[in-house]
């Protein structure tokens, strides 16, 4: 099943290819992530750097006997068939459904890792979604029956328990160590092949996924397939620092780019699903979006990072706090936000009720502002996708005001009855509303003439769109 766009795709359970749904535009993002109270991890004293090439054999025969297939067997209610009497799920799980009707049996397979001699491991939530049953099959032949302990799907996570005792374990490490261009290992059952040994290096670290950014994943150039879901992904040390989770590719196989969770953040995960079956998540209830040059130019920001914050959810902990759309959100509890993907990351460690400290840039300056995390709902927080770059030229934008009962849950602001030029190239369209420039609210055109008029070589427009509001920037000549 062919691609309509490059959209990440979690890895299939099963051994069919596996499929990928694409998606466009604004997507939904809760930032409310998974946390639990610090623990301590496994990790191995500061070694000095590695040099040469790793012995990858030696890593392979200490820790491959703690890596684990998992096959689950569940049941499904079948979907509506897809476009050409296909369903789009089928060769992405490789469940095999068929129209609707009553639930059916379906199987899938995946990886896991034991971290404790009494039984307790690691793997994807969505290798145990639905699952009935759920087996381990360890390398010396056994098959053990597991219990689902708790899977969490925002960050992606599960942790799993067998009844049996003196387990080989992994070794865990410090993923907040990684560097760009350090060597990696992934151990698998990639299409049903058990443990499955592939190399590469870290190709970047802190990656956010749209859909999935709560969770700084650490990009890998190793090989990873349907079937390696839930495995780890070892350092030239043999230390854990990583969950293999998802690949991005145009054919649903592997293309050279694949992603792991960050071990960091899924032992505390594990530590809260051990303690009470379930984990926390946190809101601060905004919808955020990336700052662009233009869009630094705008907001006269020194340099194009932080998160954006194009829209603040009435009643949320971000409207406690006093947090405007226009903010741009640079830091939080000392940690520096670079880009609209790393605030999710930070506030998945934070706790419901935890106070954290803001530095949000606004009007030109920097400003301390102090939020009270919520608890995160089903709506969670949005994060806006990327506005296209403006070309050259004058605004190109025919405005008018508001009329009583237009645009939706716009109170106030400009309709857009014409967009040429730059404007048109930003993406703004017809029936747009404009809410403000630079931050500053317009309510009628001489407003929006003097918000043009006093920026430079940009403008940032608040546009809202049905229930949507993003920044656009656009250039001017």
């Amino acid at each position: 099943m062919k691609l309509a766009s490059l959209t990440p795709t979690r890895l299939t359970l099963a051994l069919a290819a596996a499929g990928v749904i694409g998606g466009a535009g604004v997507s939904a993002l809760d930032l409310g992530r998974a946390h639990a109270a610090d623990a301590p991890a496994a990790t191995a004293p500061a070694a000095p750097p590695l040099t040469g090439v790793p012995d990858f054999s030696r890593i392979t025969e200490r820790y491959g006997p703690a890596v684990v297939g998992i096959s689950v067997v569940g049941s499904a209610r079948p979907a509506a068939m897809g476009p050409g009497g296909m369903d789009p799920f089928q060769e992405f799980f490789g469940f095999g459904r068929g129209a609707p009707g009553p639930q059916q049996p379906t199987r899938g397979q995946g990886s896991g890792f034991i971290v404790s001699p009494d039984g307790i491991i690691l793997t994807n939530a969505h290798v145990v979604q639905g699952a009935r049953e759920v087996t381990v099959k360890l390398t010396d032949r056994r098959e053990l029956r597991a219990k689902v302990l708790g899977a969490d799907p925002k960050t992606d996570i599960a942790v799993l328990k067998v009844e049996a005792s003196n387990l080989p374990v992994v070794k865990l490490g410090d993923s907040g160590a990684l560097k760009t261009g350090e060597w990696v290992l992934a151990i698998g059952s990639p299409f049903g092949f058990e443990n499955t040994v592939t190399v590469g290096v870290v190709s970047a670290i802190g990656r956010s996924l749209r859909g999935d950014s709560a969770v700084p994943f650490i990009q890998t150039d190793v090989a990873v397939n349907p079937g390696n879901s839930g495995g780890p992904l070892f350092n030239a040390r043999g230390e854990v620092v990583g969950i293999n989770s998802q690949i991005y590719s145009r054919t649903g196989g592997y293309q050279g780019v694949s992603f792991a969770i960050p071990m960091s953040l899924a032992s505390k995960v594990q530590d809260q699903i051990v303690r009470t079956g379930k984990v926390e998540h946190a809101r601060l209830g905004v919808t955020v979006q990336p700052v662009n040059q233009a869009l630094a130019d705008s907001f006269k920001l020194p340099r194009p990072e932080g998160a954006l914050v194009a829209q603040v959810e009435p009643g949320s902990p971000a409207a406690q706090a006093g947090l405007k759309s226009g903010d741009i959100i640079r830091q939080v509890d000392g940690k520096p936000i670079l880009s609209s993907g790393d605030l999710p990351a930070v506030i998945s460690l934070s706790t419901p009720g935890q106070k954290v400290q803001l530095e949000v840039w606004r009007q030109g300056k920097a400003e301390q502002v102090a939020a009270t995390l919520g608890s995160a709902d089903t709506q969670g927080e949005q994060q806006a996708a990327a506005p296209a770059e403006a070309g050259q030229g004058k605004l190109g934008l025919a405005l008018r005001p508001l009329q009583p009962g237009e645009a939706g849950s716009a109170q106030s602001g400009l309709l857009v009855q014409g967009a040429s030029g730059p404007a048109a190239a930003a993406g703004i369209q017809p029936g747009d509303v404009v809410l403000s420039i630079n931050g500053r609210p317009v309510k009628d055109v001489a407003q929006a003439r003097e918000a043009v008029a006093q920026a430079d070589r940009s403008v940032a427009l608040l546009v809202q769109r049905g229930d949507q509001r993003i920044f656009v920037p656009v250039r001017m000549g």
